[in-house]
């Protein structure tokens, strides 16, 4: 699992870290038992403080998608495979809404949109 920060983006460094994991970990990219870097080494690999780091894990441990060993490091927490679905549901609506305001923006049809989606799925296959 390779992390980037984008010192350009708006969002705060702690918050990149997070859905950088959170997402590796929902795609499946790391297995749940999985060790991560431990919080001193990402830090260092980032060139970040270790405080910045150690936000991003509390608020992972805080959701569920890791736990802490003491003096082991930080694991990937064992999820439900519904939770995981519930998880992915929740963003694919949320990009179905900003496809509706772009499309309104756009003033796309519905048969337009169709026509889209139909193309998109058979570049897929």
């Amino acid at each position: 699992m390779q992390l980037y920060i984008d010192n350009r983006s708006g969002a705060p460094i702690y918050g990149q870290i997070y859905s950088q994991i959170k997402d590796a970990i929902l795609s499946g990219q790391v297995a749940e038992g999985e060790a991560l870097p431990s919080i001193r080494a990402l830090a260092k690999d980032l060139r970040i403080s270790v405080i910045t780091t150690k936000r991003a894990y509390d608020e992972l441990e805080n959701e569920g998608f890791i736990y802490t060993l003491p003096g082991k490091g930080c694991f990937v927490a064992e999820r439900s495979t519904e939770l995981l679905r519930e998880e992915n549901l929740r963003k694919i609506e949320s990009h179905m809404q900003e496809i509706r305001r772009l499309a309104n923006a756009c003033r796309l049809t519905e048969q337009e949109l169709d026509d889209m989606w139909r193309l998109q799925k058979e570049e897929a296959e």
